[in-house]
């Protein structure tokens, strides 16, 4: 049996905080340890001690892999791995959600021919928000955003790939990033059809091969601070 874990990091936002879209340009601390330490814990009651630890090379993403370390005993150092970071958000880093509707609307009112100028702020909302849902759904990429879909997803193939027999690996990403490692599954259609493929900070990702190398996923998105 092969099995590779992928975490979300962390909280960056405190309660009551604005959020913002963070990417890869935008290198923000935790602001709380529970989610990471979660993540070892959960993984820890599982009996999934990784044998090898990736966290993209971030600092929200590396300290809760540090955090997951920590509660599993540090079974192995925490290695950066570059392929894993967080997608750049192009003209929308680090801009609030209403900010980023808003933009998008604008880009689609174009794209229908609207003078953006003639619609309301909630208007342009609404055409936003449909590209952000198209997002979450099926990982169709806004407008403008830098996103190179076919490399994120070789890169969670090349990952999988990697993992020996016997072998438990975890890495640490992101929302945007780890959207698109259901692919090793070979039905991404039918795993964006049946799950929400927005993980949740923290949240907990389990996929694992047989001997047929098939891989398969057991859990997907589980808040892992909640179930220990």
């Amino acid at each position: 049996m092969k099995t590779l874990i992928i975490a979300r990091h962390g909280n960056t936002f405190r309660k009551g905080e604005t959020p913002t879209r963070v990417g890869s340009r935008t290198d923000l601390e935790l602001v709380e340890e529970e989610r990471g330490r979660g993540i070892g814990l959960y993984l820890k009651k599982l009996g999934l001690v990784p044998t090898r630890i990736l966290a993209a090379p971030l600092k929200r993403t590396m300290r809760t892999a540090e955090l997951a370390a920590e509660e599993l005993g540090n079974p192995c150092p925490v290695q950066p791995d570059a392929r894993f970071i967080e997608v750049d958000y192009g003209p929308d880093e680090n801009k609030t959600e209403d900010e980023v509707m808003t933009r998008l609307g604008t880009v689609e009112a174009a794209r229908q021919g609207v003078d953006a100028a003639t619609l309301t702020a909630g208007q342009l909302l609404e055409l936003g928000e449909k590209a952000i849902a198209l997002w979450n759904a099926e990982a169709t990429v806004p407008d403008s955003w830098k996103v190179d879909v076919e490399r994120i997803r070789a890169n969670w193939a090349e990952l999988a790939a990697e993992v020996q027999e016997g072998e438990t690996l975890l890495c640490v990403s992101s929302n945007g990033t780890i959207r698109f490692a259901p692919h090793i599954t070979g039905d991404y259609a039918g795993f964006c059809a049946a799950h929400d493929i927005k993980v949740p900070t923290g949240g907990v990702c389990i996929f694992t091969a047989g001997e047929d190398g098939a891989w398969t996923c057991t859990e997907w998105g589980t808040k892992a601070f909640k179930k220990i």
